[in-house]
């Protein structure tokens, strides 16, 4: 799992070699639907912080069966599953067949690929010997090439490439941070705040303590938490610590809500963790913070004496779910 991590850079290389590779039609489109579950959704939502105010036009994603009704034969559609068997997303995958929209693939094969193909639907191939949560990259990657291909942002390649020279330079710097980090996070469960470009990364960093770690972890967003959260805070820890993922992308005022948002939560006795993200572009400090929280989530692992492959719980859930 951990050179896997550290592989980060090579991914987002892959990545774009294999979207080339797809040679996927562009098609200009009133705004770009991505569907996909867990760690084939988190890519859409890190692609979505990394592009920012460059967006032209919506980029929504979809977790769940149903697609929005308003959802039309103008909209371009992603359907994201690595294992192409997500019931989630072969169900939207169909409705936006039945709406007409314009619609790509990103996949192993499975069911997803199958259909791709007899409907001759442009699909990005994906390496099919990952944990799917690893190829969080890959996932980012071919997101924000689609919303390209879709006409609702920029093209990111130039970025993206710099971002994987900026992740390989600092590799050395950020496996001893992250077992730094781990240590001192112990046992402790957690809530990762993020704002603007951290938002969707402090999801991510979340979703991987719950995963590898098998650490209860939850996200929030700021200024949202301001206006909910603060109160639970302000009765007592309730065991929990906080990190506060900043970046010098932030408006001034998301800053100071974090700044003080800290301070808060410091009073109450709770470890308080702050990450300022590295890097000259959007993507070099996205991809640098993702990075970081996947070694960090392993790391964790790695000291509590536990495997961060096996997902029995998810296996054992979906197993019931496929008997009822």
């Amino acid at each position: 799992m951990i050179d896997d991590v550290l592989d980060i850079p090579n991914h987002i290389r892959d990545a774009l070699w294999r979207v080339d590779s797809a040679q996927l039609k562009a098609r200009p489109s009133s705004g770009l639907v991505v569907c996909g579950m867990g760690g084939s959704a988190i890519g859409a939502e890190l692609a979505r912080g990394m592009i920012g105010q460059r967006m032209t036009a919506p980029m929504v994603v979809v977790r769940s069966y149903n697609l929005p009704k308003w959802i039309n034969k103008d909209w371009a559609v992603l359907a994201s599953s690595y294992s192409g068997d997500t019931e989630e997303t072969l169900s939207s995958f169909e409705q936006a067949g039945e709406a007409g929209s314009h619609r790509w693939v990103a996949g192993t094969g499975g069911k997803l690929g199958e259909e791709a193909r007899k409907s001759d639907i442009g699909i990005v191939g994906l390496p099919g010997f990952f944990q799917p949560r690893v190829t969080v990259a890959y996932m980012t990657v071919v997101a924000a090439c689609a919303a390209n291909l879709a006409g609702v942002a920029p093209d990111m390649r130039l970025e993206l490439e710099g971002a994987a020279d900026h992740l390989e330079e600092c590799r050395d710097v950020l496996r001893p941070m992250a077992v730094e980090l781990a240590l001192q996070i112990d046992e402790t469960p957690l809530v990762v705040h993020g704002a603007g470009i951290t938002t969707s990364v402090a999801k991510r960093w979340a979703n991987q303590f719950n995963e590898n770690a098998k650490q209860l972890a939850f996200n929030a967003d700021i200024p949202e938490a301001n206006h909910n959260l603060m109160e639970a805070w302000a009765q007592g820890t309730g065991g929990l610590g906080a990190i506060f993922l900043t970046d010098r992308g932030q408006s001034p005022r998301e800053r100071r809500r974090m700044e003080l948002t800290a301070e808060s939560i410091k009073r109450t006795g709770a470890s308080v963790f702050t990450i300022e993200t590295r890097g000259e572009t959007r993507a070099d400090r996205l991809f640098w913070a993702v990075m970081l929280g996947d070694l960090v989530s392993v790391a964790v692992a790695e000291k509590r004496g536990i495997d961060p492959l096996p997902v029995h719980e998810i296996q054992e859930f979906k197993r019931r779910l496929g008997k009822a």
